[in-house]
């Protein structure tokens, strides 16, 4: 599994999206004994932290463990530094193992493979994520133009998955159909830079080339959008959830 997230943790903490409280409230409601959760690739643990709420352990893990040390903290969450594939966890302890924003960098074959290991009967696996960005009929084409020609190249090929809204992942499990959810948040210029900053197509371009192409894009969306004045920044969510072992 690559690891693009180590060496900017902090960043990502401060700058990423949380995910909204409604697709909680509905996964909490398929989940009719919510004792032990598995959070796999979690990042800065900002869904293992809404799992908490309503789980009584919450296991969360990833490869990179300077994302884990700015990972939120609660009482009932424990970190560890592990591959999505292979695991230190017993055999059927997870009433739900989810994956937010990752999933496209397993191996997929190995890491359903421990699901089923992992998952309890009746267990479901949430896979969720988040599409492209939209602001506004002025600023999305600027930002897409970013995306698609000046950081284009620079993608990694999984990045693909997230553009066919994890529809082309393999999933071989009984699927659940929910409702559509998406992301909202209050942003201003510069958290949205700051945002840019941490995408991995970025990181990369930035090591090609030594400079950074979000500086130049600030400059250009300051022509429509002030540094201090708020906008509404929405995203899509992507979501699928499958029952593991029925």
């Amino acid at each position: 599994m690559k690891d693009n997230f180590s060496g900017h943790s902090g960043e990502y903490a401060s700058y990423r999206p949380t995910y909204p409280q409604d697709f909680f409230d509905y996964l909490r409601s398929l989940i009719p004994q919510p004792r032990n959760a598995w959070e796999c690739g979690t990042g800065n643990g900002q869904a293992a932290y809404e799992l908490a709420r309503f789980f009584d352990q919450v296991y969360a893990t990833d490869i990179s463990a300077p994302q884990l040390a700015h990972a939120r903290k609660a009482g009932n969450i424990v970190y560890s530094v592990q591959p999505a594939e292979k695991t230190d966890f017993p055999d059927h302890l997870f009433d739900l193992i989810l994956v937010a924003q990752a999933i496209h960098w397993f191996d997929f074959e190995k890491f359903y493979r421990e699901a089923r290991r992992t998952a309890r009967p009746g267990a479901l696996l949430c896979v969720l994520g988040y599409g492209r960005l939209e602001i506004s009929p002025e600023i999305d084409p600027v930002i897409d133009h970013f995306y698609q020609n000046t950081i284009g190249s620079y993608w990694d090929d999984e990045r693909r998955y997230i553009e066919e809204e994890y529809k082309t992942i393999p999933f071989p499990f009984e699927e659940i159909h929910g409702p559509s959810f998406s992301i909202t948040c209050q942003w201003t210029l510069p958290h949205l830079t700051g945002y840019l900053d941490t995408w991995s197509a970025v990181k990369h371009f930035i090591r090609q080339n030594h400079f950074n192409p979000v500086e130049e894009l600030h400059r250009e969306l300051q022509r429509l959008w002030s540094d201090d004045s708020i906008r509404t920044v929405r995203f899509p969510l992507l979501l699928r959830i499958g029952k593991v072992n029925p």
